[in-house]
């Protein structure tokens, strides 16, 4: 007889295998800690050990110490077992790596994401948490665990929401944004930190708006934005804020369990896991403090925000290829009867960097590019900052903070870090280097950044470099990177646009890429009739109705390999270029393509500011004053 799904955990599971699973002594642990209002820091594990939370496709999470033989099926079965979910025809994944028998590069605190090897992925399945108390005693040896390392300020709200949470003060759900957050509050009931769980994003499965369609790992609002991975972009915004720069509130990823948390209806019907009112949920989310504010940059005027305030937030997002800086999400609060760090009687906070670090250049959003401070020239002090900028270490910093950021987000930090540096030291102001960044629709086609065009060449430059082959350039690495011919919306081919050649938007900027463009659309012209060619051909092989399920859509990569494409939530998201790709490159081909890149840079940032006198009179005009 199967088992009972609805039934609590401790009826299917033995205690004493728990036990042998998790530990024994996790449970006296967690008894010791009920004892105590502030909430101890675990010791660190022996050495060997490393404790980590693996999170399925639909959210549920689980934290289990691993022991130096440990290998991916013993972590599966742990899975299986203590929550009841399948685990063939599974993969265990940190990050870009696909863990087998081997976990070394496993770090103490990391998150793991159990992915189904099937393209064809159902996110009807609900997050079957357990029920038993006695298990959530051994999974967990606090209400509110950290991953990975924090600075003291966040420990000290991590301490204040715990000692909330246990004098019964239960979290307030947020109504505005599109996925699930909730105001976490202290023992006062003061509001202190924001929490958003990474499986109630936007069309993750636990959406608790509407929102819903996909896995984790699945592109998602952004489709070179994976679902369930803006929660590390929030913490990796925060921690390259250098010195508090720009203002970022303190951020940590961390595990957390409540009751308040959102899981859908299973679609085959059953209870819904959220009628359980006091069932505990543990979730992996971001967790960042609450600044309290008078209102944001959408309710209220720009012309008295301080200049060096916009500045500093505008370089952090050219750093991190924001691709969601729009007003709400900078928070204003007046000073009333008293003046802030830059002299001015405003203070600006900005939020939500969930949606930066994308894994291929797309469109940005910069809000800051239509304000007058933006066109207002680096201070010396603003300049100094940039010139300390270092791409390579915060790329190695993030590495070791966050280990399961993927390496083409790290791409990103680099170049853009790389552009604006260049930028800055041509005597750019900030719109404009927003403005090179940022792409044009002409008609109904939609133009590469100028950012994008200095990229398309020197990609092509790499390609014309004598130790990669073609074939070596298309094959290498296919694996790695982030496979949009799969996931729908995006192609494998690096498309470019007819554009026109009078130049882009605000600038006599001339294309350089004239010819490579014209080449490529000669090759694609090429391509669509070798197409019609072998549609008309005798071996061509129309696929039949069993080989492609309802729903699921078949694409052809590059290197000709067939995938099924499941286009039911694709088809809700607009279709987004994507010019140029970094993922795709080897180590060398990287480093081949980042000197090429910056010896190109200088060019078209040469006729940039040739043409930027006149653009900028016309900016500011007479009446703008700070």
């Amino acid at each position: 007889m199967s088992p009972n799904l609805e039934s609590p955990l401790k009826s299917q599971v033995p205690a004493l295998l728990l036990r042998r699973l998790f530990g024994a002594g996790a449970r006296r642990d967690e008894a010791a800690a009920a004892k105590q209002q502030q909430v101890p820091w675990p010791s660190p594990p022996p050495a060997g050990r490393r404790r980590v939370f693996v999170q399925t496709e639909s959210g549920c999470v689980l934290g289990m110490d691993l022991d130096r033989g440990d290998n991916a099926h013993t972590v599966k079965r742990r899975l299986q077992l203590a929550l009841n979910v399948p685990t063939g025809g599974t993969s265990l994944t940190f990050g870009d790596r696909v863990l087998e028998n081997d976990l070394s590069s496993v770090r103490h605190d990391s998150p793991l994401l159990l992915t189904r090897n099937s393209i064809h992925r159902s996110c009807s399945t609900p997050c079957l948490c357990p029920l038993s108390k006695d298990f959530e005693q051994k999974d967990s040896s606090g209400l509110v665990e950290i991953l990975g390392s924090s600075s003291t300020s966040v420990k000290r709200l991590v301490d204040d929401v715990a000692t909330g949470i246990r004098s019964g003060l239960d979290p307030v759900p947020i109504d505005s944004g599109l996925g699930g957050s909730y105001y976490f509050r202290d023992v006062g009931g003061d509001r202190v930190a924001i929490v958003k769980p990474t499986d109630e994003e936007p069309f993750a499965p636990n959406n608790p708006k509407g929102f819903t369609g996909r896995a984790l790992g699945q592109p998602g609002l952004k489709k070179s934005v994976r679902v369930g991975e803006t929660g590390f972009r929030e913490v990796a915004a925060y921690l390259l804020d250098h010195e508090n720069f720009a203002n970022v509130p303190a951020t940590a990823l961390v595990k957390i369990t409540h009751s308040v948390f959102n899981i859908n209806r299973p679609m085959n019907g059953g209870t819904p896991a959220h009628d359980h009112k006091h069932q505990t949920t543990s979730k992996i989310a971001s967790f960042q403090q609450f600044i309290a504010h008078d209102f944001d940059a959408s309710d209220h005027g720009t012309s008295s925000f301080p200049v060096a305030a916009v500045h500093r937030i505008g370089i952090l997002d050219i750093r991190i290829f924001n691709t969601d800086r729009h007003g709400g999400n900078v928070l204003v609060r007046k000073l009333d009867g008293g003046t802030g760090r830059f002299g001015c009687q405003t203070e600006l906070f900005p939020i939500d960097h969930g949606l930066c670090l994308p894994e291929n250049l797309e469109d940005p959003y910069f809000e800051w590019i239509h304000w007058a401070q933006a066109s207002i020239l680096f201070s010396e002090e603003e300049l100094e900052y940039i010139r300390n900028l270092d791409p390579v270490r915060d790329a190695t910093m993030l590495r070791r903070e966050l280990p399961m950021i993927r390496e083409a987000c790290l791409r990103v930090l680099i170049l853009c870090t790389i552009f604006l540096k260049e930028a800055a030291t041509f005597g750019l102001c900030l719109a404009e280097i927003g403005e090179m960044m940022t792409r044009e629709f002409r008609g109904m086609e939609e133009e590469p950044s100028k950012l994008e065009v200095v990229c398309m060449e020197a990609r092509k430059k790499v390609a014309e470099w004598e130790p990669f082959s073609p074939d070596v350039e298309q094959g290498e690495d296919m694996g790695f990177q982030f496979s949009m011919d799969v996931l729908g919306g995006y192609s494998d081919v690096i498309r470019s646009p007819r554009f026109h050649c009078s130049g882009m938007k605000g600038s006599s900027f001339r294309n350089p890429l004239t010819k490579l463009v014209e080449s490529m659309n000669e090759d694609n012209d090429d391509d669509e009739d070798r197409k019609e060619f072998s549609m008309h051909s005798p071996h061509h092989r129309i696929p039949s109705a069993e080989s492609n399920p309802p729903g699921v859509h078949k694409t052809t990569s590059l290197n000709g390999s067939v995938h099924a494409v499941n286009r039911s939530a694709d088809e809700q998201l607009p279709s987004s270029m994507c010019f140029v790709r970094l993922s795709d490159m080897s180590a060398e081909e990287w480093h081949v393509f980042v000197e090429k890149f910056q010896d190109l840079l200088k060019e078209a940032l040469d006729e940039c500011r040739a043409a930027g006198a006149q653009r900028m009179k016309q900016r500011l005009g007479t009446s703008c004053k700070f």
